[in-house]
């Protein structure tokens, strides 16, 4: 019972002393941030096609699916086309704020808004990437995701540093950036833009007042009791979020290898031969024809697709084979991003994958990244250039 006891206790201070996984998060907000940033900087000449006025699917008929099944979109609060640039702007910008890690708490949930309002304003333009994109973002808004390899984790070590110096910080911009969020949420509140869909404001709202007595807390306490308390309940949030995320993915690795399995199409190999001769995933038909050339490739692909997907969930329980299907999942990937030409569905899965990577792995990625920005950097003494003497 004692041992018991002991394990619960342990159990539940990991969970509440510190938001597990930073560098799992980090990779998974640079790894969403940077899919959509791109996707919308590909798609901007079609911008107007996918999303905007001159949609196939029109903004009358955006509107009546929205409105029998509430979901969240704010294109749909006015059919002008500066709005629709003004949106479609924004989600770049905040898609790129995010993938910097600068205020990550609000850009994750901006970037949620973004990509919630794009993909529900044009439910049938995308793939099976857009549903990884979708799911995962709302997941990202619970998370610490900028306790490192962010502008926030900068900020936050630059203000220890002064305060150990007896030195005062002040925030300019968290104050008016929440000002801001405040007044828009208020005026969609009562002009009734969101009263279709509840969960997503909820959300939004809770994001904005959980700042607002953060900021107070910080502010305005004597002790450190309450912003122990803050952080034990972010933690808290932050972990079972990540616990979340992590069963997903597996989620969607299980049910796709389940489903495999039952399909004729799998068992024969025509799953893999026949995508690869459609013009639409054939970008490089030359490749295509050499991989489904020999009948012995494509039955290897087909079949060790199907059992990695299906067994995938169950490695979790050893590491080592864990990161060995988590390696040729990655490949996999990479491969259908190049082969298949859908680059962002594999980013996006990959993203999602990287919550399971080793943290010493990511941390040597970390100082191997940081090490080349250093040789790339000038040195101080290299582009200081002397002044000619005087004779």
């Amino acid at each position: 019972m004692n041992r018991l006891s002991l394990a619960v206790s342990r159990a539940i201070a990991r969970v509440t002393d510190s938001a597990l996984g930073p560098y799992q998060t980090a990779v998974l907000r640079i790894g969403l941030a940077l899919t959509w940033l791109l996707f919308l900087l590909r798609e901007y000449p079609h911008r107007q096609e996918l999303y905007g006025p001159d949609s196939p699917w029109s903004w009358d008929l955006a509107a009546q699916l929205v409105g029998s099944n509430d979901a969240f979109t704010v294109l749909l609060w006015s059919d002008s086309r500066l709005w629709f640039e003004a949106v479609y702007a924004l989600a770049v910008l905040f898609s790129l704020l995010l993938l910097l890690g600068w205020r990550t708490r609000t850009m994750a949930a901006l970037f949620m808004a973004g990509v919630l309002t794009l993909q529900n304003r044009s439910v049938f333009m995308g793939d099976g990437g857009d549903n990884v994109l979708h799911i995962m973002a709302i997941y990202l808004v619970f998370t610490r995701c900028g306790q490192v390899w962010s502008l926030d984790a900068r900020r936050a070590r630059r203000a220890a540093e002064a305060r150990a110096r007896g030195e005062r910080t002040s925030d300019r911009a968290g104050p008016v950036l929440w000002a801001v969020l405040g007044l828009v949420l208020l005026l969609g509140s009562l002009s009734g833009r969101t009263d279709g869909d509840w969960f997503i404001p909820a959300l939004l709202w809770a994001v904005w007042l959980g700042q607002a007595v953060w900021w107070l807390v910080g502010r305005l306490a004597r002790t450190d009791q309450p912003r122990v308390l803050l952080d034990v309940v972010a933690n808290v949030v932050h972990n079972g979020a990540l616990l979340v995320i992590m069963a997903e993915a597996c989620l969607i690795y299980a049910t796709a290898g389940w489903y495999k399995v039952q399909g004729s199409r799998w068992q024969d190999g025509t799953a893999v031969h026949y995508p690869l001769h459609l013009e639409y995933f054939s970008p490089w038909p030359s490749l295509a024809e050499l991989l489904t050339a020999s009948g012995t490739l494509v039955m290897l692909v087909t079949y060790v697709t199907v059992a990695v997907q299906v067994a995938f969930p169950f490695t979790l329980f050893n590491r080592r084979v864990k990161n060995v299907l988590l390696s040729f999942m990655i490949l996999e990937h990479a491969v259908i991003a190049v082969v298949l030409g859908l680059p962002f569905f594999s980013l996006a899965m990959i993203a999602a994958d990287a919550v399971f990577l080793p943290t010493s792995f990511l941390r040597r990625t970390g100082r191997v990244a940081a090490r080349a920005r250093e040789r790339l950097r000038p040195r101080e003494d290299a582009a200081h250039v002397p002044q000619q003497r005087r004779p």
